[in-house]
């Protein structure tokens, strides 16, 4: 399946077939205002909607349930709210659109804000309904609908998401749906959040009055960028000596893969992707440039120092690059940024990074820009002619005492061996080119907020996105990531999701270890005391255990090298069963040398 936010083509597959199904006796007779919200979910297709019950939406539950079959969207049941938000975040990093998920009241909205700010971070659409009690207060129960109502509960998270609403009618939760689904994947996408007054989903409606047609209300397409300014970019590319691409968020479809390839090839431009918005060329490639690290590396910045026309598709922080490159200095390229990144903020978070000095701004699309630039390219001479191509990393044969991180990379390429694989998140430990990427479904980014503890969730979502497409869906998590989320291992086992979790394991919240690293030196402090508060251990959680309480199979720990592919081997044959494995693999402490330059700041 395939969608306007450019999504890889996935199979839809059975999903997870008979599992929840109920019985359906007699005809619906009268209609509720829930039944209403429940059509037109259908309405909009989105095909699963990811929940953890709660009275306030009990109605629109049971429109679900006993008028729709638990089909189109058939639910989901989550252990956390969070790990909801999280699915559907990781269901649209491979598919482009989005999956609902439905929060209890405040409380769950109040659980499910960090999925949403990663969402909202990561620019992915995400449809979160959510519900009030009785805003009519007479018709509340007791102590209960008073605390789960709020006055404006889109307040909680107005500030990170595209819009919402609360609807007062029938027809009114229609419209907002309708609206809700064009904003959520209209560019730059993001989450959207409808809060469902309990009154309106229990009141008898009789009739079902007419609801609206999705055919009508689709996403506009995408803006062309203006011809003067696209003449202009063009001639900065095609007399450029060493023409600089930065892939950023951009499609995940095979056409703009190709297309980004072909469009870098004609002006031999050098290529730097980041790690954090997932694949976007070729690791392989000749023109693919030294790994970037979640921040810019040293030969990165070398690399953008020397360029003299960078092209920026929607970088996530281009001025922090540009700035970490030339220090103080004056920026001394020529930048022509595609984005529409500036369209989304109200200054409420920061994640609009720094502003960049960008001499031409194109107002569109990333793979707009690159399909309308690449016919007013003239054949030229390639750029860089002095450039060597970028080694693949090496790394480290499976031997000694302990395992470290970049040994587990190496490990699990063997295990993995010519068998078509996503890798849905990987560690801060590994580096950008540790994994070969040769598709846009090869490697999926980050959590795009940094919020600890979605990396569970996002991976039940992206493998059910994943079911039946031939790929091995594997997720590399940090310790502490998989603590806070792993009840979502158990959302997985139960709908017969197979998925592969690798659990990089170093028994610390180690990045910051590392802040405290840098505070005692900067203080002359004992640099020894780092790692108290930080350190899991005295015990050290028992994560294979943890996972089979969960229903999965769990592996680990493994503690040395010898022991490594096996283990693997083992998961793999799990998750190709059908079944959901958990692999605990302790490392050693420490990051790749591509992201020192972060430590040092």
């Amino acid at each position: 399946m395939t969608d306007t936010a450019g999504g890889a083509t996935v199979s839809p597959g059975s999903g997870p077939g008979a599992i929840e199904r109920p019985a359906l006796g007699n005809e619906p007779g009268d209609y509720w205002g829930s039944d209403a919200v429940a059509l037109m979910l259908r309405e909009l297709d989105i095909p699963y909607v990811a929940l953890n019950p709660g009275a306030s939406y009990r109605g629109l539950h049971d429109s679900l349930v006993n008028l729709l079959g638990n089909r189109d969207p058939q639910m989901l049941l989550c252990l956390h709210e969070e790990h909801a938000v999280a699915m559907a975040h990781g269901y649209a990093k491979v598919t482009g659109r989005p999956m609902g998920a439905i929060v209890h009241s405040n409380v769950g909205l109040m659980h499910a804000t960090m999925a949403i700010f990663n969402a909202w971070c990561d620019r992915t659409p995400v449809v979160v309904l959510g519900a009030t009690g009785p805003v009519d207060a007479a018709r509340r129960r007791p102590w209960i609908d008073w605390i789960h109502t709020a006055q404006d509960q889109g307040a909680l998270i107005r500030n990170y998401t595209k819009w919402d609403d609360q609807p007062a009618s029938v027809a009114a939760a229609a419209e907002s749906m309708l609206r809700a689904h064009r904003m959520a994947v209209t560019p730059p996408c993001g989450p959207v959040y409808i809060c469902l007054d309990a009154a309106l989903q229990e009141s008898r409606i009789g009739e079902l009055p007419p609801l609206p047609s999705a055919e009508r209300f689709r996403p506009p397409r995408p803006v062309a960028p203006n011809p003067a300014a696209l003449q202009e970019a063009a001639a900065l590319l095609q007399e450029a000596e060493r023409p600089l691409i930065l892939v950023g968020r951009v499609a995940h479809g095979d056409a703009e893969w190709q297309r980004r390839i072909k469009f870098a090839e004609a002006l031999g431009a050098v290529v730097l992707t980041d790690p954090k918005t997932g694949a976007g060329f070729p690791s392989s490639h000749k023109l693919q440039g030294p790994p970037c690290g979640n921040q810019p590396s040293d030969a990165a910045c070398e690399l953008l120092r020397a360029a003299d026309v960078v092209l920026n598709l929607d970088w996530v922080d281009l001025a922090g690059l540009l700035k970490t490159a030339w220090g103080a200095e004056p920026v001394g390229n020529k930048v022509i940024s595609a984005s529409l990144d500036h369209l989304v903020h109200n200054g409420w978070s920061m994640d609009y990074q720094g502003l960049a000095p960008v001499d031409l701004h194109l107002a569109v699309l990333p793979d707009i820009v690159v399909e309308a630039l690449l016919p007013l390219l003239q054949p030229r001479e390639p750029g860089w002619p002095d450039r060597k191509p970028t080694p693949c990393a090496a790394l480290p044969a499976l031997t000694g005492d302990t395992i470290a991180p970049l040994m587990l990379a190496a490990a699990l390429r063997e295990a993995v061996g010519s068998r078509l694989t996503t890798l849905i998140r990987t560690p801060l430990a590994w580096i950008g080119n540790t994994w070969e990427i040769g598709h846009p479904l090869d490697t999926l980014g980050g959590d795009g907020g940094g919020g600890i503890g979605g990396g569970p969730g996002m991976a039940v979502g992206a493998a059910l996105a994943l079911r039946d497409s031939g790929r091995l869906p594997i997720a590399v998590l940090g310790d502490g990531d998989f603590l806070m989320g792993c009840t979502a291992i158990w959302t997985a086992v139960h709908y017969r999701i197979p998925l592969l979790v690798i659990v990089s394991n170093n028994n610390s919240f180690f990045n910051d270890e590392l802040h405290q690293d840098r505070m005692a030196r900067q203080r002359s402090r004992p640099v020894a005391n780092r790692w108290i508060g930080q350190r899991i251990a005295d015990p050290e959680p028992d994560l294979a255990t943890l996972a089979r309480g969960q229903g999965a199979e769990g592996f680990g720990p493994i503690r040395r090298p010898e022991e490594l592919l096996r283990a693997l081997r083992a998961g793999i044959d799990c998750v190709e069963g059908g079944g959901v494995a958990v692999v605990d693999v302790r490392v050693e402490p420490g990051y790749a040398p591509v992201n020192a330059p972060a430590n040092r700041r």
